[in-house]
């Protein structure tokens, strides 16, 4: 095996937009998402080592130095953060000419050429789901051998070489709680809505859902839901339960952990006998019986993307859910005592000012207990992209401002950027500057002096998140 580090690359401060993150921008609360694809394929290379430089805090100056004691290095790319990344990649060239580079991640997946264009210190793209192609990578085998990547020839051109089939034996992967145990710090990660520390970990790849903005679906893990077994799930649960005895909850990754409903309730039932507190994602369609049962295993909080309130909306973007069901859920979970953290977007094809004020009546009828509203974000390979740049409705300037958060990349005859970037602020005040809510968190805090010091915390930086959204709004 060739000598490997896998980075996860510093960018803006506080943004976590790498290796397993759901959102590529700098938050309203600062938080961070492990770095689940990096730690896969650390776990697959023997002698690796994985760097998450954003979470530790680390800059390039901190470790350029260990440049030379690697082989191959592998670069987490995102699209906000290309420029920087290539600048990574760049100077460790430099700092070891020798290196072999490649880069991975959706956008360089959908973008393997200009990627490869973009520096000459970068050796190949490792398209898609790249575990075993990074893998034989660092065995050693020639490039032009390999499946699933794209790769520069001495002469400078890029080769394509065929795709690689998706991973179907997802228990032949091995865990990643060693990787975790050798290369991170568990407490660096931080979700204001999961307890901390927190750990997790997917037990599936795919999507069936074809939602047109989701950028993992349709750029590396596929339109079919691929699982590990309940018994593979629940051995590797039980083993990081042993290394990590201060992790409070456990958070299951999958775009869609409740899509294999049999399985869900086999995992919960296993984790119930564990003893552990658990959440995942969730579609707001998961019936009574299912939930309940979760909720009997340890179901804490299930994290579910609305998207919108208005049902035109959801069929625009083919989500495949309708708000009757999705109200019916919500008022489930809350007779159950799951608690829901919902996300909502803003800015989706068909939006209007008077469907942004329906979304935030509903979200308020609806009340979950936290909020996340985003920006509508048409990355590169998704349908969305596609649509948007057909019907001239992207704006110049990028994902993300130059400190890392999030723009309003689109707009529309009807509805400029501008009054959807501020209506995220409005969103956010709307419906947690309400007295019902307030009394929630309040009495939330009072329980607990732990949670008022958090709340505490995530107040000062919503405030301040709050701010300088206004004074972006005033420029």
């Amino acid at each position: 095996m060739m000598k490997t580090l896998l980075l996860n690359p510093p960018s803006y401060e506080g943004f976590d937009g790498g290796a397993g993150s759901r959102y590529q921008a700098k938050r309203e609360i600062r938080s961070f998402w492990y770095p689940t694809w990096l730690a896969q394929v650390a776990a697959l290379i023997d002698g690796s080592r994985l760097i998450d430089a954003p979470a530790r805090g680390l800059s390039l100056a901190e470790i350029l130095p260990q440049a030379g004691e690697y082989e191959l290095l592998v670069v987490y790319v995102s699209a906000p953060t290309f420029r920087s990344d290539i600048r990574v990649a760049e100077a460790f060239r430099a700092a070891n000419p020798k290196l072999l580079i490649g880069l991975v991640g959706a956008h360089v997946a959908t973008l393997p050429g200009p990627s490869l264009e973009a520096s000459s210190a970068v050796d190949f793209v490792a398209r898609h789901e790249f575990d075993y192609t990074l893998r034989e990578v660092a065995q050693g085998l020639p490039l032009a051998d390999i499946d699933g990547i794209s790769w520069r020839a001495k002469d400078g051109t890029a080769i394509h070489n065929r795709d690689r089939a998706l991973i179907h034996d997802m228990d032949a992967l091995p865990f990643v709680a060693p990787v975790y145990q050798r290369d991170l710090v568990i407490e660096d990660y931080f979700i204001g809505y999961l307890k901390h520390p927190y750990v997790s970990f997917y037990t599936g790849r795919g999507c069936r859902s074809k939602c047109s903005f989701c950028l993992w679906p349709q750029t590396i893990g596929g339109h079919v839901y691929r699982t590990r077994s309940a018994a593979s799930v629940l051995n590797e649960v039980a083993m990081m339960k042993e290394m990590f005895p201060q992790v409070r909850e456990f958070f299951f990754d999958d775009d869609t952990f409740t899509d294999d409903r049999p399985r869900a309730i086999e995992i919960a039932k296993g984790l119930g006998r564990l003893g552990v507190t658990w959440s995942c994602n969730a579609k707001a369609n998961v019936p009574y019986d299912t939930l309940a049962a979760m909720r009997d295993g340890g179901l804490r909080l299930l994290l579910v993307g609305y998207e919108t309130g208005v049902q035109q909306i959801l069929n625009n973007i083919r989500k495949g859910t309708r708000i009757d069901i999705a109200r019916r859920f919500s008022a489930d979970c809350r007779k159950l005592g799951v608690t829901i953290h919902g996300t909502f977007i803003l800015g989706l094809p068909g939006e209007t000012r008077e469907t942004i004020r329906d979304t935030i009546a509903f979200a308020k009828d609806i009340n979950p207990h936290t909020i996340q509203v985003s920006l509508a974000a048409p990355y590169p390979g998704t349908e969305l992209f596609r649509q948007a740049a057909a019907n001239g409705w992207l704006r110049d300037g990028g994902l993300v401002r130059g400190d890392g958060v999030q723009i309003a990349a689109l707009a529309y005859p009807h509805l400029p950027s501008e009054e959807i970037f501020e209506a995220v602020a409005d969103f956010y005040k709307q419906f947690y500057f309400r007295p019902r809510k307030i009394a929630e968190i309040t009495l939330e805090m009072a329980r607990s002096w732990e949670m008022t010091r958090r709340r505490l915390r995530e107040g000062v930086e919503f405030f301040h998140f709050l701010r300088t959204r206004s004074a972006a709004a005033a420029a």
